[in-house]
């Protein structure tokens, strides 16, 4: 039922900064970790997981007006700790579900190779983090204005005017602008992939859900085939006519494929 959901907002300090929590649902914690384009308030993707988890959305530091900047950070796997750090604070000692959006599912592959047996599932969306294979790519954002790089994420225009508008405000540019120097200053050289990820994934221990939109153009799908070179094991799911931000042109689907992993 919409609005059944209820959303908890708090502000936790970790790190030397205050990270903004959004936090809904009960059962078994989920931390969902979102792209480098930040959040929205709330998505049916979100109120989905709820139903069955204990959900927790933390902003990345940086990441949109409502985050607080960590001047000190330099790097994803900084920011991998402090949401390793959130998790501590919080009193959690497992996570049911480790859930990467784009940018969030490198920022979730670097926690779970930290401590590879606190997990007991580990899901990437069309995860960055990883440098695709031969002439491939990862989409460079400097190049396209912040309205067209957020449309770059959708293979549906009708799915991103319905959530952002046609004409998006100025508060969601400027948001886009925060997010977009942050990634600048922690994921610039190289641009949006690490060198060490592919040499450390192996230490995950976690069953992995790699999910792709057959469409997506950020993050081209032929990177799949590195991420499941490098997790033991994984299961890749295609996902057909869908692309980057899969959770807000797919969100049923999607968070049938997490809910059913996750609680397998």
């Amino acid at each position: 039922m919409a609005g059944a959901v209820e959303w908890r907002k708090s502000l936790v300090e970790v790190a030397g900064v205050r990270v903004a929590l959004s936090r809904a649902g009960s059962g078994p914690p989920l931390l969902l970790l979102h792209r480098d384009t930040g959040t929205l308030e709330r998505l049916p993707f979100h109120d989905a997981l709820a139903e069955r988890f204990d959900v927790l959305i933390p902003r990345h530091p940086g990441y949109g007006s409502e985050a607080q900047r960590a001047d000190w950070m330099r790097s994803v796997r900084d920011l991998a700790v402090v949401h390793r750090w959130l998790l501590s604070a919080l009193g959690i000692e497992r996570c049911a579900g480790l859930l990467g959006l784009g940018f969030g599912g490198w920022v979730a592959a670097e926690m779970a190779t930290m401590a590879p047996r606190d997990l007991d599932r580990l899901v990437l969306v069309g995860p960055m983090g990883i440098r695709p294979p031969g002439e491939d790519h990862i989409l460079d954002q400097a190049l396209l204005s912040y309205i067209d790089y957020a449309r770059a994420g959708f293979h549906d225009q009708a799915r991103f005017d319905a959530i952002y508008g046609a004409d998006p405000s100025t508060d969601q540019l400027v948001e886009w602008d925060i997010c977009r120097e942050t990634s600048f200053r922690i994921a610039w050289k190289p641009y949006m992939y690490s060198q060490t990820l592919p040499h450390l994934l192996g230490a995950v221990r976690a069953p992995a859900l790699v999910v792709w939109g057959a469409e997506d153009r950020v993050v081209p799908p032929s990177a799949a085939e590195r991420w499941m070179a490098g997790l033991r094991g994984a299961r890749l799911e295609m996902l057909p006519e869908c692309g980057h931000c899969v959770e807000m042109e797919r969100p049923s689907e999607l968070a049938r494929l997490v809910a059913g992993f996750v609680a397998g």
